[in-house]
């Protein structure tokens, strides 16, 4: 749970598909009523407000009209905002399924993918539990695993970066709840547009592939602060103070493989790794610490985010400042001071995590916290420096367990008339 703040990106546009959003009113122009008044309440993400619109249909909310486009250089689903609602799904190919299935398979994926991000139906076999709804930021991104490479003969294009993650003394994986050939993370800013998209990708993989894990998250929903912010994890801490944004000059460079003179293979240019983490709070032994106590074990004030040297969330945590006792004002083990990649040879990742809880167990305990997702050009410049430092003495690990993980090559976008993948399968 590395700390970085979360860049707010927009990549919101009106629907160009007139897919019908109830009698008598297309979907463009049911967004376009919104816009036709001059009625707006404000501007964050998107079209926000109410117009008037006919009688017989209600015009979509800031939150269903906003659109995150299919066809771009990197996939969708990386750079944008923290998303209400996600699902993240691997599957394994069936047995007897290899290239030219998961090719096809591919091609399938990424209409439906379109089609469901622009607003539109999933295809003939739509279930309509999206209906009445728009976009509403929805995101589709396709990874490969390890495994996926040997069973569709390409072992010759897995890239080296894909090879397994190290292990670390803090794990306690579930081997069915990792890995997998291929994964699917899915997300959008309302649940039953997300689950429509499951779904649609669940009944696409058809006889090629089965579902080999499956987990749900979820986030603060866009518009319930007063304000833009780092979102809090289920431990009441704002998280995600330092994540690279895309304004600066070597966010690219960090986070996604180049177009050329890259060690990976050509398939990979402007695609990104994603490390895929299910860390279960400890949440019983976390909240009988008292509240100092709390924000020593991370470094941070709970309040505001704001490092315990001083200042604001934004404020550069000074490491070397001392109390009246001389004692570190961050203590030494702190989740924050580890994680800081001045701190770690300037390994950064951009982390977009959703948070989960899956019930109480038997004993009263919940089974909740955080869907830990990262992306990075390379996962061991990226991610396995930084876990590797918090494996050897961060104050959090007494509080949170490693349940399972997994490694993924995401490729670039797909152009128009592509599918994700396809340099890959048919290069």
């Amino acid at each position: 749970m590395a700390e970085q703040s979360l860049p707010v990106a927009d990549h919101s546009a009106p629907a160009d598909e007139s897919t019908s959003s109830g009698p008598g009113i297309s979907r463009r122009a049911l967004l376009g009523t919104a816009g036709a008044t001059g009625l707006v309440l404000g501007a964050a993400g998107g079209a926000v407000g109410y117009a008037a619109a006919p009688a017989a249909a209600t015009p979509l909310t800031s939150v269903g009209s906003t659109e995150v486009m299919f066809h771009v250089k990197h996939q969708p689903g990386i750079t944008e905002g923290l998303q209400a609602r996600g699902h993240l799904v691997a599957f394994d190919l069936t047995p007897g399924a290899g290239r030219k299935e998961a090719a096809a398979l591919l091609r399938r994926w990424s209409e439906t993918a379109r089609r469901l991000m622009a607003g539109e139906p999933s295809g003939s076999d739509d279930t309509d539990v999206a209906r009445d709804a728009g976009p509403s930021s929805l995101t589709v991104t396709f990874g490969f695993g390890h495994s996926f490479f040997s069973r569709t003969g390409l072992e010759k294009q897995r890239p080296v970066a894909l090879d397994p993650l190290p292990d670390f003394s803090s794990d306690q994986l579930d081997k069915a709840r990792s890995d997998g050939d291929l994964w699917v993370q899915i997300g959008a800013n309302d649940a039953l547009v997300a689950f429509h998209a499951l779904r649609a990708i669940q009944k696409d993989a058809g006889s090629a592939a089965r579902v080999r894990w499956q987990m749900n998250g979820f986030n603060r929903t866009p518009g319930a602060t007063d304000r833009p912010m780092t979102a809090r994890n289920l431990m009441g801490q704002l998280d995600g103070t330092r994540n690279p944004k895309p304004s600066e000059p070597d966010f690219d460079e960090r986070i996604f493989v180049p177009a050329s003179g890259s060690k990976d293979p050509a398939w990979m240019a402007n695609g990104s790794y994603a490390v895929v983490r299910r860390i279960r709070m400890l949440l019983d032994d976390w909240e009988k610490l008292s509240l100092g106590a709390q924000e020593a074990v991370i470094g941070r004030r709970k309040a505001n985010g704001a490092a315990l040297s001083g200042g604001t969330e934004t404020t550069a945590m000074d490491l070397e400042k001392t109390d009246a006792k001389g004692d570190l004002v961050v203590p030494i083990n702190a989740h924050a001071r580890i994680t800081r990649p001045d701190q770690n040879g300037g390994a950064a990742m951009l982390r977009r995590p959703f948070s989960f809880h899956d019930g109480i167990d038997t004993d009263g305990v919940p089974d909740a916290g955080l869907l830990f997702v990262c992306w990075q050009a390379d996962p061991l410049r990226g991610f396995v420096p930084v876990q590797r430092k918090l494996d050897r003495g961060d104050a959090l690990s007494q509080f949170i367990r490693h349940e399972s993980s997994g490694l993924f090559a995401v490729p670039g976008g797909a152009a128009e008339g592509e599918y994700v993948g396809q340099r890959l399968l048919e290069g």
